[in-house]
């Protein structure tokens, strides 16, 4: 609801926002809201620019304490690294997977799945404290479909690949320790097919071992992508995990700027900016803009979340799905709600206003909502990308709360002055220049 009051000049000129309504848009300094969030806005972007570099800048390593290896690879997930050297001649594969434990009860995995990119059919060394010594063992595994299933608990059974060696070790040397975060090497020696020379590398880590079965591992977006392809000859990838990797982080950013800081940014434009009387109209085409412009990069988004969907079979997130589905038809009633859209004096104004104020709320907060669901999904609840987003938001509430509380001051103080001019307190020739504050729930009008 919008209040109007007409109130002594004199009387508001300690007001915060204070602007005459015919005062020349030259001398209008820019609003708080836009200021602080643009500024929030850039540092985010640079945080995220900054993940991005780190994320495919990853480093791996050709030396071990007894080895030296011809090439290695940075694995895409689980800050996981392997080096080999390929003997052509014999078809002999000398290889050293780096991996790092989540629980000092916990296990690491690696394996090579003969026919397909999968964790089921894999054949699997998996690495964990026995648990009667404490003493870090090897065991060869077969991961069938019951395994995937939890039918049974996963039994150790020789591999029906020809598996020349294995062994694995702790960084560190015999002092080490199994805790969080300790870097295991598992080291295999394997003989390959003759003229097969791109492997499926299957990779994998646990909070805790049962006896000799290790339990399932934990269901993030990162432990569910723990497989890749490569020519051991060559040294290349598969592109399509590459690719995979990069959709993941665009389809992060994109939505993170559009759904998570433009759509809450034109709703606080809209609130706060159509009260400074200086700017006229100019407040509804910057609301327009900025959510157009969020719809535009959010549907961009919402498209690749579908594309990694059908690159990525097996591999669901629920919540994560069905929040931007919501929030995506949302956007998309709010922007065909503008082709409908009553003038002022017509009958069912009011009833569109509802409609769009409830829209466009539930819209922001699903965004928002999904956004720090869509983090904990890519494996960066923790990461900096998310602290800076939580920096903007964080900023972009304590603008709307200062705005919301000096609102209300100038609402509380027209009140009471219209109280007092209406008991004759106060001459009603003392009528200020009518600046139009209040409370107005709503995205726009």
């Amino acid at each position: 609801m919008t209040h109007h009051f007409h109130c002594p000049q004199q009387n508001l000129s300690t007001i915060l926002i204070n602007v005459k309504a015919k005062a020349p848009l030259s001398t209008f300094k820019p609003h708080p809201v836009l200021v602080s969030t643009t500024m929030g806005f850039l540092f985010f972007i640079f945080l995220f620019i900054s993940h991005l570099n780190t994320a495919f800048s990853g480093h791996c390593s050709t030396t071990t304490a007894t080895k030296t290896f011809q090439k290695c690879m940075t694995l895409p997930t689980q800050q996981a690294s392997i080096a080999w050297t390929f003997h052509p001649h014999n078809a002999t594969l000398d290889l050293c997977f780096f991996g790092t434990f989540i629980s000092p009860s916990g296990w690491v995995g690696w394996g090579i799945n003969p026919t397909s990119a999968e964790m089921t059919g894999t054949r699997a060394l998996v690495a964990f404290p026995d648990p009667n010594s404490g003493q870090l063992v090897l065991l060869p595994y077969i991961l069938d479909p019951s395994v995937k299933l939890q039918k049974s608990p996963l039994l150790s059974r020789p591999l029906d690949i020809h598996l020349i060696s294995s062994s694995a070790t702790l960084y560190g040397g015999k002092m080490a320790t199994i805790h969080n975060g300790a870097t295991v090497q598992i080291y295999a020696t394997v003989k390959l097919v003759p003229n097969k020379t791109k492997i499926h590398h299957v990779w994998n880590r646990g909070l805790y071992v049962q006896g000799y079965s290790p339990t399932i591992h934990p269901t993030t977006s990162n432990d569910l992508s723990s497989i890749t392809t490569f020519d051991v000859l060559s040294g290349s990838a598969a592109t399509q995990h590459n690719n995979v990797d990069m959709l993941k982080l665009v389809h992060g950013i994109l939505n993170a700027i559009s759904w998570g800081l433009l759509l809450p940014m034109g709703a606080v434009t809209a609130r706060y900016l159509r009260h400074v009387q200086a700017l006229g109209p100019t407040w509804f085409y910057v609301h327009s803009g900025i959510q157009l412009s969020a719809f535009f990069l959010g549907t961009v988004g919402f498209a690749i979340g579908i594309r990694m969907g059908a690159m990525s079979p097996g591999v669901t997130y629920g919540l994560h799905r069905k929040l931007g589905f919501a929030a995506f038809c949302l956007g998309a009633l709010q922007t065909l709600a503008l082709l409908f859209r009553p003038k002022t004096t017509h009958k069912f104004r009011k009833y569109w206003k509802s409609y769009h104020h409830f829209v466009g709320y539930s819209c922001v907060v699903l965004g928002v909502v999904n956004v720090f669901q869509g983090f904990e999904v890519m494996g960066e609840g923790r990461s900096y990308a998310k602290l800076g987003y939580c920096l903007c938001l964080s900023t972009l509430v304590g603008i709307c709360i200062a705005l919301e509380v000096n609102s209300w001051v100038i609402f509380c103080r027209k009140s009471k002055e219209e109280k007092m001019r209406r008991e004759g307190l106060i001459s009603g020739s003392d009528k200020g220049s009518g600046i139009d504050s209040g409370t107005h729930s709503g995205i726009h009008g």
